[in-house]
């Protein structure tokens, strides 16, 4: 879909994930990739080079302030989350951040209350839930074919990235339920209209990374839904193997996203019901180009969006009662932006 101002886009860093998250479905709906920085010039000039960006500036405050630049586009490290989304809204910049939105719930706050002054556009980039795999299961739960909801179960796990990785670090605010848990505990907050409201946390516990006591390397919560369903919610950052599997149980049958996060990798939802088993393949295109797709409309048309900082607020404060629920402490803040 090409909207017919096409979206002027400035991009904080030379993340990997930006090819996949943001420069193919930015070519894919005809918007510019106006600016980048980086944390080194020679990076900044490759990615560009590389993705056809318009031009490098000098730091993440340069493309921040660029007067062509509207969107600001912002997956650095988990750290940096908060203190450049700040610094965005206060330019009066739309916001498209990856997940999640900042470090703890007190700069999650403060970030929603600039997303509010400011009068522009924040979103966190849950993209799962603009996909055809994840919008099949809420439509199966709201056509009644499932029954009453009665237990969902999300699983995030990948095998464990070096011990050098930023995921690993607590400065840089990282953590199995930062990186992968968010996506398990926001899915099941989605499911909040066929729960008679939103979920609450019963009990949390993880395990530590060895040689990091204050990084989790795994964490499992259990919550409780207000009409009577649970939820268990688990991620996994040291795992045999990937799973990013979303199961939702009714009182009339079951269905099962096998890889909610990645559709693109895996599209199939399994619908088990007393009329029998069927497996549902629902595409491959990716998740982030829906999810731009929407957030462009929204920006152009007025077209409704599911997610803003209020929404990334709530998510934070579940992530950090999980922390304290079992035994580590929040994330904590990065508290001015460093040179980009």
């Amino acid at each position: 879909m090409t909207t017919a101002e096409p979206l002027r886009i400035g991009i904080l860093g030379a993340a990997r994930i930006s090819a996949l998250s943001l420069v193919g479905p930015a070519r894919a709906g005809g918007h510019r990739l106006v600016a980048v920085a980086a944390r080194t010039r020679g990076r900044a000039d490759a990615f560009a080079a590389e993705h056809g960006v318009e031009r490098v500036l000098g730091s993440y405050a340069e493309v921040i302030d660029d007067p062509e630049v509207e969107v600001v586009y912002n997956p650095l490290a988990n750290s940096l989350h908060g203190p450049w989304n700040l610094a965005a809204l206060a330019a009066g910049k739309h916001v498209l951040s990856e997940k999640p939105s900042a470090s703890n719930t007190e700069e999650a706050t403060e970030v929603r209350d600039a997303a509010a002054k400011a009068g522009t556009v924040f979103m966190e980039g849950f993209h799962y839930l603009f996909h055809p795999v994840t919008r099949r299961l809420h439509e199966l739960l709201g056509s009644g074919e499932l029954g009453e909801l009665r237990h969902v179960e999300t699983m995030v796990a990948m095998p464990a990235p070096p011990g050098s990785d930023p995921r690993w670090s607590l400065p840089l605010a990282g953590g199995a339920l930062m990186d992968l848990g968010c996506y398990s505990l926001h899915a099941q907050r989605t499911l909040a209209p066929w729960a008679g409201g939103p979920p609450h946390l019963v009990t949390a516990r993880g395990g530590a990374r060895q040689g990091a006591p204050d990084v989790d390397e795994w964490l499992d919560a259990e919550l409780a839904f207000p009409n009577g369903a649970t939820g268990s919610a688990r991620c996994h950052m040291a795992y045999g193997d990937v799973r990013m599997s979303l199961r939702v149980v009714g009182s009339r049958g079951e269905a099962t996203a096998v890889n909610f996060v990645q559709p693109h990798l895996d599209d199939r939802v399994r619908v088990r019901t007393a009329a029998g088993e069927r497996t549902e393949e629902l595409g491959k295109r990716s998740s982030y180009t829906y999810q731009l797709e929407a957030y462009a409309a929204h920006l152009r048309h007025g077209a409704p969006l599911p997610l803003d900082a209020e929404d990334a607020l709530t998510t934070m404060s579940l992530i950090d009662e999980c922390y304290r629920t079992a035994g580590f402490p929040p994330r904590p803040r990065t508290t001015a932006p460093a040179s980009g």
